[in-house]
């Protein structure tokens, strides 16, 4: 299914959504709503409101609380990742300039900061405990998986586990917080709520690592893979398994490529070329497939309605996607 289709029967709640959302960031200062516009202009697939109210059409009727509980999950995403591009110097994001780009790491660091103060008093304002609760929980795991990522990266020598507990808090605790939170803003007990957020949790692992696997597909404008996590020291699950099963000497070989050579675009495509023809992007799709079938058949064991189907199609098509 494409996603207009999976879209298909919260498209009025996506658009009422859109409006509360644009609301929820005005400003009477005017740069910050120049700025909060082209925020907005530069909106994703909006993959995780679509987990909110999937998740809530599961349990009741999409209503107000859910509309807050979308909104709080984009202001403090959206926050988060004006916050990642200061720290990584990114001048690009989704194909238009970062914010740090044209506005500079000042102003794009308090514009984050209002952005959760924001998605903060949104919750507060409707004493919306529950959901804040849940999503503040995110936000301090994403900052855990943050850092423990930068400490891992000085020797560039992570084990799987490691790794795994890195994209848990990373991405994978955000994707629990939308589908627990779109529980919880509709009728779901408590132990429900849960199976959602353990449901979330599986399908947020499968996303991330879908993302490590698009950076060595090859990018059909260029005709070769971006290799942009290699060139940010990132290690992610192909190159993990690459390292995991090849001799001591490769293996400082490899890691030295990745800390010292990053930028020579010759050693990081016979890298990539390595990382294929010795088995790690396979390793990494049959991992992404485990989470992500063990999120369905978690999800299986919840109500079976209209929109729980329409959720298995979201989680299938995160990890078919091409971007």
């Amino acid at each position: 299914m494409t996603l207009q289709e999976i879209k298909a029967p919260v498209n009025e709640h996506m658009k009422a959504f859109e409006k509360r959302f644009r609301d929820s960031m005005k400003s009477r200062v005017p740069l910050l709503d120049t700025i909060t516009r082209y925020i907005i202009k530069r909106k994703g697939k909006q993959i995780r409101p679509l987990f909110v109210f999937f998740s809530a059409r599961m349990f009741g009727e999409i209503n107000d609380s859910t509309y807050r509980a979308a909104s709080l999950i984009e202001l403090l995403h959206t926050a988060t990742l004006i916050h990642d591009d200061v720290v990584d110097d990114s001048n690009e994001r989704r194909g238009f300039f970062s914010l740090n780009a044209l506005w500079k790491n000042k102003i794009s660091v308090l514009v984050g900061d209002y952005l959760l103060s924001r998605g903060l008093l949104l919750a507060l304002e409707h004493d919306d405990f529950d959901l804040l609760k849940i999503v503040a929980n995110s936000v301090k795991e994403m900052s855990e998986g943050e850092l423990l990522q930068i400490e891992k990266a000085r020797s560039l020598d992570i084990e799987e586990p490691v790794y795994f507990e890195i994209i848990r808090k990373k991405t994978a605790s955000l994707i629990a917080s939308c589908l627990s939170c779109g529980a919880a803003s509709s009728s779901a007990s408590t132990e429900q709520i849960e199976q959602m957020r353990q449901v979330g949790e599986q399908a947020g692992i499968a996303f991330q690592i879908k993302d490590d696997i698009l950076d060595f597909e090859r990018d059909t404008a260029k005709g070769k893979p971006s290799g942009v996590d290699i060139k940010e020291r990132k290690m992610t699950l192909p190159l993990i398994y690459l390292i995991n099963n090849t001799s001591y000497s490769e293996k400082r070989s490899i890691i030295n490529t990745v800390k010292n050579h990053n930028n020579d675009a010759k050693k990081v495509s016979a890298l990539i070329d390595l990382v294929y023809s010795r088995g790690g992007v396979d390793y990494a799709v049959q991992a992404m497939n485990r989470h992500k079938n063990s999120a369905i058949e978690m999800l299986h064991k919840l109500p079976d309605v209209p929109s729980r189907q329409y959720l298995e199609h979201l989680i299938e098509f995160t990890t078919n996607r091409k971007t």
